[in-house]
């Protein structure tokens, strides 16, 4: 596609009708210069000035006079991409452009009162004249060739996201378009699948098993999503699942028996862990001998990596050593917590995918997305509550698990993707009574009442409590004192019957809520020492590292006084005052760490967390007959999960942060028996309906909230993330343009 210049056709505003604001768009340097003023306030980051310089020096290259308005959409779209949004939609932009762009923040605005907003500066500005301005742009194309940035319809890209977003699309639509070899009934792996997943699914008295279906959907389909909330049963369904895939493989004429090749992954170190953790005993629990196919334990899978170390990362680079060049030695990949996954590593993952490999989604479609650009969970789950099931799929399901699809979840005109989606629906973690339950839902779907708000600040709840709860808005100095107290105790005393007389999911007696103090104290009173084994402090790391995990602050800002930064200050002055610490700074016994970067020559992974102790190691050297002096080190938990501590100099960790208080974000692929969450006393663009509702979910049998302002938690759940993307869209209408091999080129850099 070529394009010729036309400089008399540039977009310009009228300078008597841009008086007003003193804007004048039709000038390069006019916009140039707001950009570095933008920045300058800390709106927009260098880099995304930077971008717009250089599709205007791309732009004198070719002999094309950079145009004013197309320099100003670059510089917002990568000002977007840094906030995890794929492209911008410039109907949306046009539409509202002050909270498409989150410009300016609360207290960007007050700083800044005289800077001109981005609304101002596109007032004037219609969706048809970014249109016309982008395609008379060499620097622009709908990406049959390349450029810097990609246009498609009224959404605009860096063309690498671009070409993330087709390269996935094309990757799904390939696997959905393969016939598979259960989609006849009758067929000997249709009639094997049905045996197994009745051998693995007892009735359990609900009129529909969903997970039973989950099975039986995936199962047929070389690509597909599971998606389900907290303790509805992710883990036991895929484990039933590769179970009844191995038993399908073990009876194939075509595989002669050969099982499938297997691998589990997650997005972080934590997440990978915490699955090694729960699909052991899942495993453990498997009918294997009852299953056609003489299925063994060896063939179900139970080690979990990162997805880091599985496509194996290559220092300084996004490439990974295994691609399509080099593909994975795998037939069926699982990837858990994939909210968590962003769009770069997702296009990395089908780049290693063999043609004809499975992948199967794990993840809860309303958490937080990903940190980075994307939120593929969230768009491939759009449709999810509502099923749209085709009647062939209703039909198949019927003969394959003997289960009626409830008509709310058909729908004639479903689209290929609906047929490979499954939604869990029924909680077995939480109690129906459950505040923790109720309060989450009720979030989630943004159906938060002011009975159930009053019912959590008055203790209403045996599992929820809102500290504070009869002041709306607490002085700064009140609300700190009580953070403080409650990260040592856990306040067992707010909670309903001071948090007594509950019972676990095992009837079993649930003790109390606690704090750090709970933690710190097992530290303080242990009697080893230099003459105990090697074994026995691995012994007390374990109990202390679980110990520590029955309590977590969350916070859902990084910096300022109810961000991570003041508390984990706050917290550890207050436990030095406590005399649970030594001290509150630098290294200490005691001190919690959270890895924020992969280190693969230790085996650390971002969000492993670990607790620093004082050891006499020395002292069981028989040739040293001085007194060893006490060394620091740091516990880590095994992230096979085989319950064995590594042990690290402090010396050696090089990206950490202390931990008594971590984001939501990074509390990702966790849970805790007791988590607070501690809300600003202003409402931020990062204070989404999905963060809090993902604080919420990580509490496994009590929460606890501390809101700066009380409306801030109600005005909080409003706000929904709505991260710009074409993905949806790309697979609703089934076409993915054929993309050129050239990736290396300078426009992807």
């Amino acid at each position: 596609m070529s394009k010729t210049r036309n400089t008399e056709n540039q977009f310009s505003f009228d300078l008597d009708e841009a008086e007003d604001t003193g804007l004048a768009l039709e000038q390069t340097e006019t916009v140039l210069e707001l950009l570095d003023s933008w920045q300058q306030a800390g709106w927009i980051r260098p880099l995304d000035v930077r971008f717009a310089r250089l599709i205007q020096d791309l732009s004198e290259e070719q002999g094309e006079a950079p145009q004013p308005l197309v320099l100003l959409l670059a510089a917002l779209t990568s000002h977007q991409v840094g906030r995890g949004h794929v492209c911008v939609d410039l109907a949306d932009l046009l539409a509202d452009a002050n909270s498409t762009l989150s410009l300016p923040t609360e207290e960007q605005e007050n700083a800044d009162s005289n800077l001109n907003g981005p609304e101002e500066v596109l007032a004037r500005v219609s969706t048809e004249q970014c249109l016309d301005a982008l395609g008379m742009a060499l620097a622009v194309s709908d990406g049959s060739h390349t450029t810097p940035l990609i246009l498609s319809g009224t959404r605009l890209y860096l063309r690498r996201f671009w070409r993330y977003e087709q390269h996935i699309a094309a990757g799904i639509l390939q696997r959905l378009a393969q016939p598979s070899t259960l989609a006849d009934p009758s067929s000997a792996a249709a009639i094997t699948l049905s045996k197994s997943l009745d051998v693995l699914f007892k009735s359990q008295g609900s009129p529909v098993d969903y997970q039973k279906l989950a099975c039986a959907l995936t199962a047929r389909n070389r690509f597909a999503v599971i998606t389900g909330g907290p303790g509805t049963g992710k883990t036991t369904t895929v484990v039933n699942l590769l179970a009844a895939l191995q038993s399908v493989a073990g009876e194939s004429s075509e595989r002669d028996g050969r099982k499938y090749r297997i691998r589990l992954a997650a997005p972080t170190g934590k997440a990978a862990a915490r699955l090694n953790e729960s699909i052991g005993g899942a495993v453990s629990r498997l009918p294997l001998a009852q299953l056609p196919g003489q299925v063994s334990l060896a063939d179900i899978p139970t080690k979990v990596t990162t997805l880091h170390r599985l496509l194996g990362s290559r220092p300084d680079t996004r490439k990974f050593r295994h691609n399509r060049d080099n593909p994975l030695l795998v037939d069926i990949l699982v990837i858990d917590e994939a909210s968590m996954v962003d769009l770069d590593m997702m296009a990395s993952v089908f780049d290693a995918l063999p043609a004809n490999a499975q992948l199967i989604l794990l993840g809860d479609k309303d958490q937080l997305a990903s940190v980075d650009a994307g939120a593929v969970l969230g768009e491939l789950c759009q449709r999810a509550p509502d099923g749209h099931y085709l009647p062939a799929t209703v039909q198949w399901l019927k003969a394959i698990t003997g289960t009626d699809i409830p008509e709310s979840l058909q729908n004639s005109e479903g689209q290929p993707l609906d047929q490979a989606v499954a939604m869990l629906r029924k909680s077995y973690r939480f109690a129906e009574g459950s505040g923790i339950r109720q309060l989450a839902e009720a979030v989630n779907t943004n159906t938060l009442s002011d009975s159930m708000l009053q019912q959590a600040r008055s203790a209403g709840f045996e599992d929820v409590v809102w500290l504070n709860g009869s002041t709306n808005k607490p002085s700064q100095e009140d609300a700190q004192a009580l953070i403080c107290r409650h990260a040592v105790s856990g306040s067992p005393e707010a909670f309903h019957n001071n948090g007594e007389g509950r019972i676990d999911a095992n009837n079993q007696p649930l003790p109390p809520p606690v704090g750090y103090r709970h933690y710190l104290s097992l530290m303080q009173s242990h009697t080893l020492d230099g003459n105990s084994t090697t074994e026995q402090w691995d012994e007390l790391a374990r109990s202390v590292l679980e110990a520590f995990s029955d309590f977590q602050v969350l916070c859902a800002l990084r910096r300022g006084p109810w961000g991570v930064e003041g508390l984990n200050e706050l917290i550890a002055h207050h436990l030095l005052k406590q005399r649970l610490i030594p001290r509150a700074e630098g290294w200490y016994a005691g001190r919690p760490v959270l890895i924020t970067g992969n280190d693969y020559n230790l085996g650390l992974m971002n969000g492993d967390v670990g607790i620093t102790f004082s050891l006499p190691w020395g002292a069981s050297d028989k040739n040293n007959d001085e007194q060893p002096q006490p060394v620091l080190r740091v516990a880590f938990p095994s992230s096979d999960g085989s319950g064995d501590i590594r042990w690290i100099s402090p010396s050696r960790l090089q990206q950490l942060e202390t931990v008594y208080a971590m984001t939501v974000h990074k509390s990702q692929g966790s849970e805790f028996n007791h988590t607070c969450m501690v809300l600003p006393d202003r409402l931020s663009p990062v204070l989404t309906r999905e963060l809090v509702y993902t604080g919420i979910t990580r509490a496994k049998n009590w929460f606890s909230l501390i809101p700066g302002d009380a409306s801030v938690f109600s005005d909080g759940v409003a706000q929904r993330v709505v991260r710009a993307s074409g993905l949806a869209s790309v697979l609703a209408s089934g076409l993915v343009p054929e993309l050129e091999e050239a990736s290396q080129d300078s426009a992807e850099s």
